[in-house]
């Protein structure tokens, strides 16, 4: 065991494997990213666009009511559509696998960015809502695929550098989006409509690279049962020619399951073998998105008005929270296999808890110095650096790696639909927790936070570098079943060796009959 970890450690990375993630996930997360931020800059004239194509209609202006609704309704049912998606990607990556439900999904993205890009001159804002609708259901199946996709095409000492392109490329998104909404590029009354084309890039480059590149070796073997299909595909992501270790892995992992069949949602909440897992999840998905990092937005311009930077160039500053972004992701990405997925979450989410309560005091004398307004947003740049060193990205690589291949598909919807529920649940409460509470809304997510970081430090082990039946055998005990004994994992080692030794024999009678 100690020569394989070595022998893990020294192999490679390989460009199959880095484009398989890079290619993936700019089709997916990066999609997701990118519509978090996008309608942020030309808001101003969306809401325009509704009153004069109202007037237009019926030859009155819309009232400042109707437009606030119109306006709220196309924020939120993004998360709706993610939900949808959410939903309905069990039963699709069961159908056509990992690689190929991230290819269908490209479809999404055209059909949203032809109905975004082409409502203004339709003159139709019930587009716009639709296209909205349709990039939700993209992005909820997007965020479940993709984290299966990730940890089921890496090797172990790696799976949580690639799972990482998922978080990495979202924090990409949502800067991409905020620099080509600066006034200067797209967010002009002119071109707003033209920030929604730049949706159907992306989908196409994935759709030009990903059929080029392997599906999921995992699945591939323990779903279709081509075993010819997934040697080839481990040979590919691996650059290695033998990868019968890799396969004995994966035939452990299929025998020391009860059921080889895609577990439904109602097989995994009734099995008290993944119970804590299923938990376990749920809490961390859910603190995911009520840890408050999407409230920190309504307070960041505000802050840099109070600081007394002039309304046109608050944008341009604001590209500092997209930066810091990206570069805590990478850094994350590059650290998760020396520190491990634990540490960082903790870390994560216990930061969050100290940088929120120090934000609620900087706020409350915002007015007395000068300077206040200052360390205000150094606190709101250290929030977004702590969300994204741990829990920005550790969420989805957790579900992959809790969970067997069985229950893998039922997990991430459970976790989709925690996710989607919160995201929803966070836009549509916060404002009046903010409207009651003033800056000491800020004090629920430390709450949260510090709620998070407790049952993660109790019960979540440390996952790195374990093989998925490792990882599933480590929360036996907590579970209250019996973990496999010696004799247990002999028995299917013995069944392995026999079972590629008869396929040496096969193989030798062929060539020898031929």
């Amino acid at each position: 065991q100690l020569n394989t970890a070595k022998a893990d450690g020294n192999q490679p990375v390989t460009a199959c494997l880095l484009s398989a993630a890079f290619f993936s996930a700019l089709g997916s997360s990066f999609l997701y990213g990118y519509n978090l931020s996008v309608v942020n800059s030309p808001a101003l004239y969306i809401k325009a666009f509704y009153n004069k194509t109202w007037l237009d209609r019926y030859g009155e202006p819309v009232g400042t009511e109707t437009v606030t609704l119109l306006w709220s309704i196309t924020v939120s049912i993004f998360a709706i559509g993610g939900l949808l998606g959410a939903l309905s990607v069990s039963l699709i990556v069961k159908i056509l696998g990992r690689k190929g439900t991230l290819l269908l999904n490209n479809i999404f993205a055209l059909i949203a960015s032809l109905l975004l890009t082409l409502g203004e001159k339709a003159k139709s804002f019930e587009m716009l809502i639709i296209g909205r609708l349709i990039i939700g259901v993209d992005s909820g199946i997007a965020l479940s695929a993709l984290p299966m996709y990730l940890g089921e095409i890496s090797p172990k000492h790696i799976r949580g550098s690639i799972g990482q392109f998922n978080s990495i490329l979202i924090c990409l998104g949502v800067f991409t989006g905020q620099v080509l909404g600066l006034p200067e590029l797209l967010g002009q009354v002119s071109r707003w409509n033209y920030l929604f084309s730049f949706l159907a890039f992306p989908a196409i480059l994935q759709l030009c690279v990903l059929p080029f590149l392997p599906e999921s070796p995992r699945y591939l073997l323990m779903e279709r049962r081509d075993e010819a299909g997934a040697e080839r595909a481990f040979q590919k992501f691996l650059g290695k020619k033998d990868v019968s270790q890799e396969l004995e892995e994966v035939h452990a992992e299929a025998r020391a399951q009860e059921n080889l069949r895609t577990a439904s949602v109602l097989q995994l909440l009734k099995n008290p073998a993944v119970r804590w897992q299923l938990i376990t999840i749920v809490v961390t998905m859910a603190c995911y998105q009520l840890c408050g990092l999407n409230a920190i937005w309504y307070y960041t311009n505000g802050i840099l008005q109070e600081a007394g930077f002039a309304t046109n160039i608050i944008p341009y500053i604001t590209l500092s929270t997209g930066f810091i972004e990206t570069l805590a992701a990478i850094i994350s990405g590059l650290m998760i296999e020396r520190i491990g997925r634990k540490p960082l979450l903790i870390f994560g989410f216990s930061a969050m808890a100290v940088f929120f309560s120090l934000l609620t005091v900087f706020l409350n004398f915002q007015n007395s110095m000068s300077w206040m307004p200052y360390l205000s947003y150094v606190c709101i740049l250290a929030v977004i650096a702590s969300f994204c060193s741990g829990p920005g990205g550790i969420p989805f690589i957790l579900t992959g790696e809790l969970f067997e291949q069985s229950y893998r598909p039922a997990a991430f919807m459970i976790a989709g639909i925690v996710n989607w529920l919160s995201n929803f649940a966070v836009g549509l409460l916060f404002p009046f927790l903010q409207e009651t509470l003033q800056s000491f809304a800020f004090l629920v997510f430390v709450v949260i936070c510090i709620m998070g970081t407790i049952y993660l430090y109790v019960v979540l082990p440390e996952t790195k570098n374990k093989t998925f039946l490792d990882i599933s055998q480590s929360f036996a005990k907590i579970n209250k079943i019996p973990a496999p004994s010696p004799s247990h994992e002999i028995e299917l080692a013995l069944s392995i060796n026999c079972d590629m030794n008869e396929k040496v024999q096969d193989a030798a009678k062929m060539e020898s009959s031929l």
